[in-house]
């Protein structure tokens, strides 16, 4: 590890004194505000190594980034938000791997790093896997929502474990109040807020091989432990007592106006499973870390699953060769390349050598600080299935499982099914 982050340093110090010609040339999703934090990363890249660079972004960059590659124009660096875009690109030959060692690096120095590193591989035009993808800016899923005020109001203590949470939810319902507000509403794309659910629970119950498995379908969507998954969605989700508004109301909520309720008075709900970006929607002023905060949707202390978090990201990839791009990768390796975001709000990281003190405020810390204590970490699982099912027939077929309209094995029956007939 040491003498790979001292290479790394020698090679950008060495680059520093080097005329390069040639810039490098970024392309990503980011915009606004977000695209200020990463070119004041890029401007600190600059300094270290003296390179230039250019940035552009776009809402569309996962089709600008195929016709890129296809007219021989690709940038040296993309920001890819999603492993099946980056699987695609590897397969292509559009990829160059990471410098040697890189793997190595990112399992010694990312927490759950082997995650991480399997995260970033794929399998090239001959089927030979490498590393290809260094995540940067991390989202994270696994997170209950809750008022502290009503905690302290109802004597009510953070569940530590999923058995502790169970408990707590019955403990609710029996003091006449509704433990979870749950909404699934989101137009087109209505049923994807209980699939972050299921996947979630799947971590907890089974090893994340078996999680790995349903994502590629080498597993079936109908096998009897993913149908037990979804059963224990149900469990919580289409339990009458346990939802704000009853289950009828779950699927029509939409899933921004769902958090609300906990915050009227008396409160609807008491619980709500959603990723960090939540807050967004939460009644205008209201204080994360006052009127509002969160816990780790916990694991069960009956399984040895350890403290599986399920969430997003972006990962660096090189698109197009070159000293600059190689740099790149290594100062992202540094503390420095996360810091300077973390600092600026909206960046989590799972690097462990980075400086806490540097996020803007104890609750961005708090949440970091779930990444860092990951034993495991998995990319949203729709998310890495065909579109046609993870942003499809999973969605519906949840619906219609919460709704009632069918059983959980029949909706995975039929959403197995849609998966079959694309190959």
């Amino acid at each position: 590890m040491k003498s790979h982050l001292m290479a790394g340093i020698a090679c950008l110090a060495m680059s520093a004194g080097a005329a390069h010609a040639e810039q490098l040339t970024v392309l990503g999703g980011w915009l606004g505000e977000d695209q200020k934090s990463l070119e004041a990363m890029l401007d600190a890249y600059s300094k270290a190594t003296g390179h230039a660079y250019s940035y552009v972004g776009s809402d569309s960059m996962e089709q600008q980034i195929i016709i890129d590659v296809e007219a021989g124009s690709a940038p040296n660096i993309t920001f890819v938000p999603q492993p099946g875009l980056a699987a695609d690109l590897a397969k292509r030959g559009a990829l160059t791997p990471l410098p040697e060692g890189t793997a190595d690096w990112v399992k010694d120095n990312y927490a759950a790093g082997q995650s991480w590193a399997d995260l970033g591989s794929f399998p090239d035009q001959t089927g030979q896997k490498h590393l290809y993808g260094l995540f940067y800016r991390v989202d994270l899923k696994s997170l209950v929502w809750y008022s502290p005020e009503n905690f302290e109001d109802a004597g009510y203590e953070v569940p530590t474990t999923m058995e502790e949470l169970k408990a707590l939810s019955d403990k609710m319902v029996a003091d006449g109040k509704t433990p979870w507000c749950i909404g699934l509403g989101s137009g087109a794309a209505t049923g994807w807020p209980a699939t972050d659910w299921v996947e979630d629970l799947l971590l907890r119950m089974q090893p994340p091989e078996v999680y790995d498995g349903w994502v590629s379908n080498k597993i079936p969507f109908n096998d009897p432990r993913i149908v037990a998954a979804i059963e224990e969605y149900g469990s919580f989700a289409r339990n009458e007592k346990y939802v704000s508004g009853g289950v009828g109301a779950v699927s029509s909520t939409d899933f921004r106006d769902s958090p609300k309720s906990l915050f009227t008075s008396p409160p609807q709900c008491y619980m709500h499973r959603q990723a960090s970006f939540i807050p967004t929607f939460f009644p205008e002023g209201t204080k994360v870390g006052v009127d509002a905060d969160f816990f780790y949707f916990p694991s069960y202390a009956s399984k040895d699953l350890g403290s599986p978090v399920l969430g997003a990201g972006t990962m660096a990839v090189i698109t197009k060769d070159s000293p600059e791009a190689r740099d790149f990768i290594k100062f992202l390796e540094t503390p420095e390349a996360h810091e300077i975001w973390m600092a600026r709000g909206g960046f989590l990281t799972p690097l462990k050598s980075v400086d806490k003190a540097k996020f803007p405020n104890d609750e961005v810390r708090k949440m970091n600080d779930i990444l860092l204590n990951a034993t495991t970490f998995r990319f949203d699982g729709s998310d890495q299935m065909p579109g046609a099912v993870g942003a499809g027939t999973f969605w519906t077929g949840m619906v219609d499982y919460t709704s009632g309209a069918k059983t959980a094995e029949q909706a995975a029956d039929e959403i197995q099914a849609s998966w079959k007939n694309l190959k």
